[in-house]
Formats: structure tokens, C-alpha cells, sequence
């Protein structure tokens, strides 16, 4: 039977790491990594990912049509690190001047991102998949200043609760504890 993980907390929280824990000692897993290398940082914690995980694991490198990634994959157990990452990659694919944008538009944005990740657990679901995925959680701080934040923060709290909602288990982790909420 297929079952839909999400695995959140804040920065640092050990969310990667529980969920890498829940596969621990499967060989059959694709760790779909969502990460782009933009600098020298980006491209150390990358590294640090890749060291801890299992090198037994396939990687796929990429953040879209997930759902064909998943479909084509023959392992079992698929593992994304991190929702917020693919949703930020999404959100600059083109060149938006985010302070222009109507609240039309800016509701669209987060339906196209919501149902990117709809036809992954759909996917999952179809291919009789194990889906595990890591999110930030980005609603435990103050309201951001500027409206680019703003509206990053929206619309990943909106894609969590969406995937929650969809989810069989939802997990919260803090100082590297989980605490399970469904």
C-alpha cells in the first residue's frame, strides 16, 4: 500500500534527517533532490545532503514534472528534499517583477504550484508509490516586510496545508524531534 509522508519544521529543525531516518536500512528509494546550485553556500549544504544520505539511493536532480519522474522511477519509495525549495524554483523560472503583480495573478501562481504537487502525490498514488516529502514550515514568524516575501510565504504555508491535507502522516520536527500531528 501506497502512503504519503510530510515531513516539516524549521530551518535546521533535523527535518532532512528524520526523514532520510524513516527510510533507513530501504535500498528501493528515489531521492528526489529539488535544490539548485546558486553559489558557493547553496553548493556546500548540497554536498552535506549528498554525503549523509544513502549512496545506495537513486538521485534525480530537478523540480519539475515530478509526476513523469515518479511514473518512470521503478524504485518504491520516493523521498523529495525540500517542497519549499521546488516552490521557490518554481516561483523564479521567469523573470517577474513581484511588486507588479496583481492579487490575480499572484493566486494563479500558487494554483500552478499547488497542482505540480497534486499530479506528484497523484502520481504516487497511481503508481503505488511510498512518497515522503520535506517542507519548511513558514508561518511561525512575523509578517514579512517586503511583498516578494509575502507572497512566497503565502503560497508555501497554502501548498503545506494543501499537502497535509493529502497526506496520511504529517510530522513536525524541532531540535531533531518529531512529533507526530496526523
Amino acid at each position: 500500500m501506497n502512503k504519503i509522508t510530510l515531513v516539516t519544521g524549521g530551518s535546521r529543525s533535523g527535518k532532512s534527517e528524520y526523514a532520510e531516518k524513516i527510510l533507513d536500512g530501504n535500498d528501493d528509494v528515489l531521492y528526489i533532490a529539488t535544490a539548485i546550485v546558486t553559489d558557493e553556500e547553496m553548493k556546500n549544504r548540497i554536498d552535506k545532503h549528498i554525503t549523509r544520505r544513502n549512496s545506495n539511493w537513486n538521485t534525480y536532480e530537478g523540480y519539475k514534472n515530478l509526476d513523469e519522474c515518479i511514473k518512470n522511477s521503478d524504485k518504491k519509495n520516493i523521498l523529495l528534499d525540500c517542497v519549499t525549495i521546488m516552490i521557490t524554483n518554481l516561483m523564479f523560472e521567469k523573470n517577474i517583477d513581484f511588486d507588479s503583480l496583481s492579487l490575480e495573478e499572484v493566486d494563479d501562481m500558487g494554483k500552478n504550484i499547488k497542482n505540480e504537487f497534486q499530479k506528484l502525490i497523484l502520481s504516487s498514488k497511481e503508481n503505488n508509490k511510498n512518497l515522503i516529502m520535506v517542507t519548511n514550515e513558514v508561518g511561525s514568524g512575523l509578517v514579512p516586510e517586503y511583498r516578494l516575501s509575502r507572497i512566497y510565504r503565502d503560497i508555501a504555508g497554502s501548498v503545506n496545508q494543501f499537502i497535509a491535507s493529502l497526506s496520511d502522516e504529517v510530522y513536525f520536527v524541532t531540535c531533531g524531534l518529531p512529533l507526530k500531528l496526523k
